[in-house]
Formats: C-alpha cells, structure tokens, sequence
C-alpha cells in the first residue's frame, strides 16, 4: 500500500491480483466544473439563483446581477453572460420568484423587474429596508425561501474590535413578508450568511469570533439566543420574541452548552465544525433535496467554508427532541472561497465563489464551479447515530470485517469549547474514550462503538475516527466525523454478549498538554517565543520592528530587514477580525511550516499552530485581533533571505513575508 497526499487529503493505492493499482479521490466520485467567465467581469458572487429555463443568475459584490445561458456547457460547452442589474450595494443574496428577484443590498431588500422584456431590468423598488451605522461589517443576506414559503434576512453585526449592534436588528435573523414587513425572529447571530431550511426547521451557520468558539450550525426557533449578546441591545424593543437581556450572559469560560442550562433562551449548536479540523469560516449550507441525483446523501446537508475553499458534510438526527449529528469533510479544491450554493436543475450543484478581504486557500479572486455527482459510490460514513453507550455507524458499502472488528481501526476523543467574549477559542477538556466493545452488523453496513455510557459528554464534539476501515480494498476516503452530542439516545446499553469484538482496557492517550482553560495567549514561553526582555540585554534591543496585519490574510510589510546576529525585539499587531500569528523559518521553509502546523490536529491550538520542527526559529502565540504580542530574539548570523508566516490553518499560503538578514 501507498500513501499520497493531495491538500488535506491522504488517499490509497492497493495492490490486487493482478498487480494493479487502484487509486481513488475526491474527483473520482465528485466532480468540478469551472464556468469560464469574460475577463471583463468581475464575478465575485454574493448570491446565485437557478431558474427555471436553465439559467443561472448571480449577484456580484461589486453590485451587479447577471444572466448567465447554459451554465451546464452543453452543447458547444460555452455559456453567455448578460448583465441584468448594476449599482447596487453589495448584494449578498439573491430570490427568483416567478416574475422578479428580490436582491438584498447592505440598507435594504430591492424588487428588480424587467418590465418591457429586454433582458435588463427597469424596475428598482425598495422592497423593504432597515437602518445602517456605516460600519463596514455590516453585510447583509437574504432573502432565502423556506418550504412553507416563508422569506428570511440575517443582519451581520458591525465590527469595532468586537462585535457590535450598532443599528436596529443587527445581529438577527428576520422573517420577511410578501408586503415586505420584517418580524425579529431570533438573535444571538455574530455572522450570519448562512442560513434556511433543513427538514422545514429554520437552521443557520456562523463563524469563530467574539463569543464563538468555533464555527457551527443551530437551529433557530422563534426567541431563540444563539449566543452573541450584542444583538440583545434591541430585545426590549415590544415586537422582540427575546427576553434575554445583555447582562443576563455570564462571560465565565464554561462550555456553551454547560451555561445553557442555566440561561434560559441560550441554544447550544446542532453541530459544532471543529476550527481548523473541518474549516475556518462556514458560509452557505444545502439540504439534499435532490433524491438521490447527488448521490447517497438524502436529507444531508452540504456546508460551504469560506477560508478553506471546502464543502462539508452534515448528517442530523433529532434525539429527544433536540437537533445533534456530525459533520465531515466532503470536496476540496475549489478555485475560490465559497459563499453561495444552489441546487441546478439536474441535481448538480453550483457553487459560487469570492475571496476579496475574505481570502482563501483557492488561489482565484472569484469563480462559479459546479459540482457534479459521478455516479460511482464513494466508500464513506453515512450516517453517525447516538445510542445509549456510544455511536452507531452506517457506511455506504460494506465494510471487511476483519479492519471493522480490530479495535486499532478506531480512535474516539471528545472536547469541546470554552463560551467568552474572547474571539475563538482553545480546544478545552480534551480526552481520549476508551472502546469496550465492536457490534459489526450481519451485512457489514453497520457498527457500533461501545463506551463506558459515563465517558460520553453533553455538549461536547466526539471525534470519530476509523482510519483502518476497508471495503473492497478501499480505505474510507474521509476516515474522521465529529459528532456533537446534545442529548444521549435513551434505552439499554448494549449487552457484551452482542460484542463481535470485546475490548480489553488500554492506557488512554495523553491530552495533559491540551490547554483546558487559559487564554489562547497564555501559552507558557519557549526557547523560540521569548515575550520577555532577556536579562542579560543591558542595553535593550538593537532594533525593535513593528509588523501588523492588513485584511485578506496579509502582513502590511512585504519585507523586514535586520543585522545579522543583533538582538530584535518585534512587536506584531493583530489589527485585522481574524486570529492570527507569527512565525519567523528558515529560508524557504514558510510552507512545509505551514502545512505542519494544519496536521497538528486536536493539539493546534494548544500549540498556537506551531509545528515542533528545527524550520522554525522564532514565533508568536496565537494572537487575537486588535491585540499584540512582542518577542525577542538574535538575528540569524547567517545572512539571507529567511521567511515570516502566519501558520493559522489556511493562511499560510498566502500569508507571507520575507525576513532580509544582511551583515
């Protein structure tokens, strides 16, 4: 067996009988289709829409709307584009409905209408509006239909080195009438461009900030808190369904879920998406509405990820009345970081893209994809389901049963995050879950891990691992879910006379290094993180250097020069709404850094992203935005062109600078 790397994807060749060579990916099952668009047009898509005659529409950032013709390349495989609507402010969402689209703009919804039938709209009503402070973080999204024909906005929060309600109803999603009427529904919302329907429930997607640990998807019910309080500011207001106020939200650390039960109205997530492990940035998500044209994922939801240019994979379930279920990585390699996804008329999905001040691993400023089922059956988990003692496993073919009954083709661990004002979060509480037994069903499509029922844990993400799993000489070809577990599924534990494969106690692995409460900068200093003035600099530091950082994942200076062998102090200035941090290697070794520190996995953040590796010589922490760290260090005494890099998973290809050492 042989293993390859592509991205952040490891696949296999197997040897058969014949001496052959079997090697499956991503593409073979899922593939991408580039729509190529006129240089002239700048496509950074806010919002698509698929119409009826085969057309898709697609609003820009830039303000306008086109018509694109046979977006599906038949026939002579090009498609033509016509400009339908311009001037308006960027538009992040985009409704067709029979006659009109309603566009969202960052002050209002707007009717666009072509009334005399000329390809270019000639109608620009207001359908409905809301105030605006000016900030420039207040995006706004929508309208999205839901299946009971109900209209939704979200309001994205300003940014001011927090997150801020500084107008009305920024920081909630909104029901909007057919007479544009908008009725506050929910708050809590930091980052709202995802959201709609799944199963007829109104769910939405945020991002890691302030008050968010990491991304994740909830369920929104009417009065629901989600958990930034900055859009509590309006719960006063007599149409607000909350009655939370901003005081009410204790800023302790807890986990979310563990200060839920004492907050009534704060929903925990559905589904957490582990910050770096399964993106960085959740954008739109797609119930599979499709029965069965995109493959064997009926019902689930496929989630886009800005940062990481991914789609990932959700599969709930409903326990004890509440929303729970695992998310896993599905399709990498997309040219542009994803924002928006629809359903084309053939059960292929377009995807459309943009990375302006947002910037992403796709090396493309913008882009429309679309994603197309092959036909071929990938080997995959299917579906992830809570029993009583552990964690049902459906797979989409059967699985060998001699891999499925060895325990070393499994690993479980849980975490979670800590709830603050703080932007982002650690991972906290870490632990390893020891296996007790294998139940590997009859027809090999189903097993069940069993653990001691006490391990399981309330609230916190459980990583799945069966790395070791084959099926027809295939390894899974994505081996890790990590399902967040809100409610445990009632009945009995299972009986060790149903184990096919009994499992004997091992000693646990050692998380004791994973951080379980401090800050993110409160990481113990290092010979190569020295944040303290050396006592034997008498005189101070030869040079002190400033570096700070500039949206769209880059430094604001290219190139720093300094002496060989003199003694820097450099101080770096997170001043963007991201984390960030600092990482000084060897000449040409800023991406093999890079890539170390995203395999770093559970123990990322913990070690603020930096790989132990003999490349790096000096670093930050992880530093939080509008916040700075200093170190010290020696010059190399080498001269040479050395490397500074954020090492933040998915900046490093982009967030780059070079270090000038001369004599």
């Amino acid at each position: 067996m042989k293993k390859i790397i592509f991205g952040a994807l490891t696949v296999f060749t197997f040897c058969t009988a014949q001496g052959q060579s079997t090697l499956k990916t991503e593409e073979d099952y899922y593939r991408l289709v580039t729509i190529p668009i006129p240089e002239d047009i700048k496509m950074e898509v806010g919002g698509l829409a698929v119409l009826p005659d085969g057309r898709l529409a697609a609003s820009t950032r830039r303000g306008e709307v086109w018509m694109i013709n046979n977006p599906y390349l038949k026939g002579d495989g090009k498609p033509s584009f016509q400009r339908f609507a311009s001037g308006l402010h960027e538009p992040l969402g985009l409704l067709f409905r029979e006659k009109d689209f309603l566009v969202s703009q960052r002050g209002e919804v707007t009717r666009l209408a072509d009334s005399d039938g000329d390809g270019v709209a000639d109608v620009y009503d207001s359908f409905t509006q809301w105030p605006l402070s000016g900030n420039y973080h207040q995006y706004s999204y929508g309208p999205v239909r839901m299946p009971n024909g109900e209209m939704l906005v979200t309001l994205n929060l300003d940014w001011i080195g927090h997150g801020a309600s500084q107008s009305k109803w920024r920081g909630w999603l909104l029901k909007l009438s057919e007479d544009g009427k908008l009725t506050p529904w929910a708050t809590g919302l930091r980052s709202p461009s995802g959201f709609g329907s799944v199963q007829g429930d109104i769910f939405y997607t945020e991002n890691q900030g302030d008050w968010v640990g990491s991304g994740r998807m909830t369920h929104l019910a009417k009065g629901d808190f989600a958990g930034n309080p900055a859009g509590l500011r309006w719960s006063e207001e007599p149409e607000s369904p909350v009655k939370l106020k901003p005081e009410d939200i204790p800023d302790t650390g807890q986990p979310l879920y563990d200060v839920a039960q004492t907050v009534t109205g704060l929903k925990p997530p559905a589904v957490w998406f582990p910050h770096t492990l399964v993106g960085i940035s959740t954008s739109d998500f797609k119930e599979d509405v499709t029965n069965g044209q995109f493959g064997p994922f009926k019902g689930q939801v496929f989630v886009g990820d800005q940062g990481h240019s991914i789609i990932t994979r959700v599969d709930m379930e409903k326990v004890n009345g509440v929303w729970q279920g695992a998310v896993f990585p599905f399709r990498e390699g997309f040219m542009s970081g994803i924002l928006r996804m629809e359903w084309g008329l053939d059960g292929s999905m377009f995807v459309g893209q943009t990375s302006r001040g947002w910037a992403a691993t796709g090396k493309q400023p913008y882009g429309i994809q679309r994603l197309v089922w092959t036909g071929e059956m990938p080997f995959e988990m299917q579906h992830v389901r809570s029993t009583p003692d552990g964690f049902d496993i459906t797979f989409t073919m059967p699985i060998d049963k001699k891999t499925a009954t060895d325990p070393a083709s499994y690993e479980i661990n849980s975490f979670t995050y800590k709830y603050h004002h703080t932007y982002g979060s650690p991972i906290i509480n870490a632990a390893n879950l020891a296996l007790k037994g294998i139940i590997v069903s009859e027809d090999g499509m189903k097993v069940r891990l069993v653990v001691a029922p006490e391990e399981l844990k309330k609230g916190y993400i459980h990583e799945i691992k069966a790395e070791g799993l084959q099926s027809k000489g295939l390894n899974l070809l994505h081996p890790k879910a990590y399902y967040t577990l809100n409610e445990i599924a009632k009945g009995n534990p299972s009986n060790p006379s149903q184990y096919t494969t009994t499992v004997t106690a091992a000693p646990k692995m050692d998380h004791s290094q994973h951080a379980t409460g401090s800050d993110m900068g409160a990481a113990p200093d290092m010979a190569k993180r020295i944040i303290n003035q050396p006592a034997n600099w008498k005189k101070g530091p030869d040079q002190v250097i400033t570096l700070g950082t500039i949206p769209g994942l880059k430094f604001d200076t290219s190139e720093l020069q300094v002496k060989a062998g003199s003694k820097i102090k450099l101080v770096f200035n997170n001043n963007d709404d991201m984390l960030h941090n600092l990482v000084i290697t060897l000449p040409g070794k800023a991406n093999a850094v890079g890539e170390a520190g995203l395999g770093l996995g559970l123990k990322g953040s913990e070690m603020g992203y930096v790989p132990d590796s003999p490349d790096v010589l000096y670093h930050t922490f992880i530093v939080e935005p509008e916040k700075s760290e200093a170190i010290y260090f020696v010059a190399p005494t080498t001269p040479g062109d050395y490397q500074y890099v954020c090492t933040f998973p998915g900046h490093y290809t982009l967030m780059q600078g070079k270090l000038k050492v001369v004599k």
